[in-house]
């Protein structure tokens, strides 16, 4: 597992040892293709060049020495595969991921448990942020999830449209931390980061009449920061996720709704929940403690994850 971690920045090259580059330290604030923004310590941004073998991504601690880029060991690694299989690193050196839900339109089954876990699994601490509140059902949503997710992970009941719980949101990033915000497309993250940033106007389209699907508006994950402290990333349109680099242990370890089994203990410790004698999950499910339903989703994550590693 370490081996593949070691390779899950986008796979990128092992550098030839060198000297630590001399010049200004700073952070990358937008990916585009060839080159990145830098925001460096100084307050300036400034655009720098990839050579061929390099790889940066919104969140990336560098240095800059004049054309030169050195790009410093990350953590809270966001990645994800695309359309065509090929992994995608989005941001990394995240501390938060902000899972945004909407009454319309609704995420695919199986997505926010998905983003739990891949949370995480990188260290990043998961929330979920159902916007749209000020329209019907919304409320109903958010007391379903509440109930499912609230013990361990906090629900926040958002909307850009109204700003109703977008201090919430504030204070959720406050302390400089620094998050991401994934979600399907046309749930309205563009409008909640139009909502949060000021004077950051990014395009926001409405619904595809036929397909009642979000048209894709953002195109490169750019970092903003936000009133009272704190980072947020706008991320592509997350169509759905796909997990990368999540072994079934950390799903078993991982998966939210499991935690009064997992306190119990299992007998085994790479106990994959599933029909092992002495297990914890199991035995919370039998005595009420889980609800026999998050036991369900989790066996489809399961059989997912499976379907990947064998891609």
């Amino acid at each position: 597992m370490a081996a593949a971690k070691r390779g899950s920045r986008g796979r990128r090259k092992e550098a030839k040892a060198r000297a630590p580059l001399e010049g200004e330290p700073g952070q990358v604030v937008a990916h585009h293709g060839v080159a990145v923004l830098v925001r460096l310590e100084s307050g300036d941004d400034k655009q720098v060049w990839l050579t061929p073998d390099q790889r940066a991504v919104v969140g990336d601690r560098v240095v800059v020495a004049g054309a030169r880029l050195e790009v410093l060991p990350a953590r809270g690694i966001l990645r994800r595969r695309d359309p065509r299989g090929r992994e995608r690193t989005i941001a990394v050196n995240l501390d938060l991921l902000a899972i945004v839900i909407a009454v319309e339109p609704r995420e695919t089954p199986g997505y926010i448990d998905r983003g739990v876990v891949i949370a995480r699994a990188a260290g990043i601490e998961p929330a979920i942020m159902v916007n749209k509140i000020d329209l019907g059902g919304a409320r109903e949503l958010a007391d379903r999830l509440d109930e499912i997710y609230g013990n361990e992970i906090r629900v926040l009941r958002v909307s850009a449209e109204t700003g109703e719980g977008l201090e919430s949101i504030r204070e959720l990033f406050s302390g400089n931390m620094l998050g991401a915000m994934v979600g399907v497309s046309g749930v309205g993250k563009s409008s909640l980061m139009n909502a949060l940033v000021p004077d950051l106007d990014l395009r926001v389209r409405a619904l595809n009449r036929g397909s009642g699907k979000g048209r894709h508006t953002t195109t490169t994950a750019t970092l903003h920061a936000l009133e009272g402290g704190g980072f947020l990333v706008d991320t592509a349109g997350f169509k759905d996720f796909i997990a990368v680099d999540v072994a079934l242990v950390e799903a078993a370890s991982h998966f939210p709704g499991f935690e009064a089994g997992l306190e119990a203990g299992c007998r085994f410790r790479d106990c994959a929940h599933k029909s092992e004698p002495g297990c914890g999950v199991l035995a919370a499910v039998d005595a009420g403690a889980i609800q026999p339903g998050r036991h369900r989703a989790y066996l489809a994550l399961l059989e997912e994850l499976s379907e990947s590693s064998a891609r």
